[in-house]
């Protein structure tokens, strides 16, 4: 992936439901103009969700989400159906697709109260308005369109961009925290673990918001640290780690130069920095046998020392003394029961968007179960969690209260 690349978890996700035979493969397709989806007169054609990455005007980099029908009958049918409920967790803005002939249903009432619980803006689409004779009026963010006819369309597109641009406000990873000609050291290890030619996608997100703040990046391994802070001539505004490193780095890093990890600022970016915080304490009191989930948004071959598997239980067994149960899970694959986890260890989350990592947060406090992510967790167990806070002095004086 280049630098110029929006990847999925920095796109708009925009999701289409409704009942099978609806026509939201349909739509979809006159939307985006293209035949992203299979469409059939044969109900529940769409049997797993279907993604589009794209650039759609108004809206932007989106990625565009099929979902199967709402209604769906069976065993089969109930896993689809539940597919399509998983699909809420990323879904930024939604479309729920009618059949203008038969108008809202149960299910659709369902998703709608569904929607309106979890704040995800929506738009009712009410398709098939060719074969309508009479039309009754729309209330609210409504509108009657034809996949067929074209009908709608367009004015679908501008009512969904009009919610994109509230949706899409500024917000940054690091930027707001620089000024012009600020230094900036970025570590960035390159091990086994490392992906070959390139960097991974946090390392790339704070390169382009240094370069775009005006400010200088200095890339460098944790093995020439101390070499580059000599060489620099001058003080660095922050030094950014890995958080695999967070030792090694400390040590070579002046105690008058703020230091924190990609992870953490992912926190911040597009999760919840203070209950993250929050969730690093039970780490001191795992007791021998407690069931701790170490997730991860991405999926990726495991390399023999990996740090979800391999180094982040070590990690967690020497810090805290004891040796929890371990369950372990990756992509999108996320417990829907987590009550009976002590604590969960989360990645940073790069790979998943916004409303994802905030879902399973949630989920996590609905269940009354600490989550912490890689960067908090190893800042703290290495013993410089508050240095790595100073940049969010409202989040380490939280952190100080509870200590």
């Amino acid at each position: 992936m280049g630098l110029n690349d929006v990847v999925s978890a920095e796109r708009l996700h925009v999701g289409f439901f409704g009942l099978r035979n609806a026509g939201k493969s349909s739509l979809l397709n006159a939307v985006t103009g293209q035949s992203m989806s299979v469409v059939s007169d044969v109900k529940g054609t769409t049997t797993d969700p279907v993604k589009k990455a794209m650039e759609l005007l108004p809206l932007g980099p989106v990625l565009m989400i099929d979902t199967p029908g709402l209604d769906d009958e069976g065993d089969l049918g109930q896993m689809r159906v539940e597919k399509a409920r998983q699909i809420l967790a990323q879904t930024d803005l939604a479309v729920l697709v009618l059949d203008a002939g038969i108008g809202m249903q149960d299910e659709d009432r369902t998703i709608v109260k569904e929607l309106q619980e979890r704040k995800i803006p929506y738009v009712i689409a009410y398709n098939k308005a060719d074969r309508l004779l009479e039309r009754p009026k729309l209330e609210g963010d409504a509108l009657y369109v034809s996949a067929v006819s074209g009908e709608g369309i367009e004015q679908l597109k501008e009512l969904l961009g009009t919610f994109a641009k509230k949706l899409q406000a500024p917000k940054y990873v690091v930027r707001d925290l620089l000024s012009v000609g600020d230094v900036v050291v970025l570590v960035t290890p390159i091990d086994e673990s490392a992906p070959k030619g390139r960097l991974i996608l946090p390392q790339q997100m704070v390169l382009r918001e240094v370069l775009d703040a005006h400010a200088i990046a200095v890339v460098c391994q944790e093995t020439e640290l101390a070499k580059t802070m000599q060489k620099l001539g001058c003080k660095p505004r922050m030094v950014i780690t890995d958080s695999q490193v967070f030792g090694k780095v400390a040590k070579n890093t002046p105690q008058d130069v703020p230091l924190t990890s990609f992870s953490i600022l992912m926190a911040r970016y597009k999760g919840d920095l203070k209950e993250l915080v929050h969730g690093f304490t039970v780490l001191k009191s795992l007791k021998e046998g407690d069931r701790v989930l170490i997730s991860e948004g991405c999926t990726h071959h495991r390399q023999c020392n990996d740090i979800g598997t391999v180094k982040m239980p070590k990690w967690i067994e020497d810090f805290s003394g004891v040796k929890p149960e371990y369950h372990f899970t990756s992509g999108g694959e996320f417990p829907s029961e987590l009550i009976d986890y002590r604590v969960i260890v989360h990645c940073g989350g790069c790979m998943l968007n916004e409303a994802e990592m905030k879902h399973r947060i949630a989920c996590a406090a609905t269940a009354g179960v600490p989550i912490v992510n890689y960067g908090i967790a190893i800042a703290g167990m290495h013993g410089i969690l508050a240095r790595s806070l100073e940049l969010f002095p409202d989040v380490l004086s939280l952190l100080e209260e509870r200590e």
